[in-house]
């Protein structure tokens, strides 16, 4: 089976069920977001500070292919092969492990800026492609059915990624940045 298949070329694509649209369409910048975000988890994954946390990573990373898969698929077609399936189970796995890595961490007190460390900093990106993958796949769901579980689970790993942002801080041993306003003078 070779990669290319040619049948792109013209800005067209094919969703689950068949249905050819536009590369530009809303649908596609949805799943292609949420591979984009993916991808980051990888890299998150890859680093040595989360060696203790890859396994949940890449269960992370298997969840975001069965949202990309739901938002790939035609609504108005029955796909031909079942779908994997999202469970109210993986957005409280998520919350458990905030609440887990919560334990360790001092309270937050003032705003977080990313960086401090690139392991670091690579987590606030990730929470950020997170959030657009979310707000595309609201703006779809107000022209399109779109699965209240898919938004829940798009939200729930977005606070995730923060507070794993400063799980890795605490186990790297670096400060938080965090934001000092700058207030004018009257």
């Amino acid at each position: 089976m070779k990669v290319y298949t040619k049948t792109g070329d013209k800005g067209l694509t094919s969703l689950i069920g068949g249905t050819r649209v536009p590369k530009s369409s809303l649908r596609i910048d949805c799943y292609g977001t949420v591979d984009e975000l993916n991808s980051y988890i990888g890299l998150l994954r890859d680093q040595d500070v989360n060696a203790p946390r890859r396994d949940l990573l890449k269960e992370i990373q298997d969840r975001l292919f069965t949202v990309g898969s739901h938002l790939a698929t035609d609504p108005d077609k029955d796909p031909r092969q079942r779908l994997p399936d999202l469970h109210p189970e993986d957005v409280t796995l998520l919350e458990t492990e905030m609440d887990r890595m919560d334990q360790v961490l001092t309270p937050l007190r003032e705003f977080v800026l990313p960086g401090g460390h690139q392991a670091v900093s690579f987590a606030h990106v990730a929470r950020c492609v997170c959030r657009r993958a979310e707000r595309l796949v609201i703006q779809l769901g107000e022209a399109s059915p779109v699965e209240d579980l898919v938004v829940m689970y798009l939200n729930r790993l977005s606070d995730y990624l923060f507070v794993l942002s400063r799980a890795m801080a605490h186990d790297l041993g670096v400060a938080e940045v965090t934001w000092k306003p700058r207030v004018a003078r009257s």
